[in-house]
Formats: C-alpha cells, sequence, structure tokens
C-alpha cells in the first residue's frame, strides 16, 4: 500500500511547489504574504515613509506578469516572463525566474512594506 503525505512547509506553501510554474492568484498570495499591498489592482510595495506611493508593482497580463518600476510618473517594465517560467523557491519565500534580482534592494523594501504592515496592525490592536 503506497501512502502519499502532503508536507506543508514553514511559508504554507508545498514541499515541492518551487519545481512547478505558478498561476496568478498563487503569485498575489505570495506577494501579500511577503508585505506588497493591492493597489490598482496590482500587487506593489510602497515607498518608505510614504504609504500611499508605489514603486514597484506585479502587471498581469493573461500569459505573462511583469515587474514595474516607478520613474517619475511613469511604470517602466524592468522584466517580464510566461507564468511557466515563474516558480517558488523551495522554501515558498523567493520568486525566482521573474528578474527581482535586477531591482536593488528589493528583499529590504520588502521587509520594510512587511514590517509596516505588521505595526500598522498592532497600533489598532492597542486602540
Amino acid at each position: 500500500m503506497l501512502l502519499a503525505v502532503l508536507v506543508e512547509n514553514r511559508s504554507g506553501w508545498p514541499t515541492g511547489a518551487w519545481n512547478r510554474f505558478v498561476t496568478q492568484d498563487e503569485l498575489t498570495l505570495w506577494a501579500k504574504q511577503n508585505g506588497w499591498l493591492m493597489v490598482a489592482g496590482c500587487p506593489s510595495l510602497m515607498k518608505p515613509g510614504r504609504p500611499k506611493d508605489a514603486i514597484v508593482r506585479l502587471s498581469f497580463k493573461v500569459t505573462v506578469v511583469s515587474l514595474e518600476v516607478r520613474k517619475a510618473t511613469k511604470w517602466e517594465k524592468v522584466s517580464s516572463a510566461k507564468y511557466e517560467d515563474v516558480a517558488l523557491d523551495e522554501d515558498g519565500e523567493r520568486v525566482l525566474g521573474l528578474g527581482f534580482e535586477k531591482v536593488p534592494s528589493i528583499s529590504m523594501l520588502m521587509r520594510e512594506n512587511r514590517d509596516a504592515q505588521v505595526f500598522a496592525k498592532f497600533g489598532k490592536s492597542l486602540s
């Protein structure tokens, strides 16, 4: 008798999820879990100290997802990839294949956005 066991890691993603492509919904879920906010229908990272100004976003199309950075008043595409070329790492913490390495300090920006959300919730619970 063969038993299949689904093991979840600490991120909540099934183990082995990194070896298959992700969908738009999965990318959105990952983004929300990692400090991104939904602005105008796109997961976005906000400018530190100015929580209403998005400076990085994921733009979803039918077959591709784009990583875009705001330059002055325009969004500039940094990279774009088909959904089948985008995957999560083994821990479900990083997106691979979308060009995140082309945006300097994106990890720090994600951490600052996630911390701002936590502290905002903490402040509301004290009121």
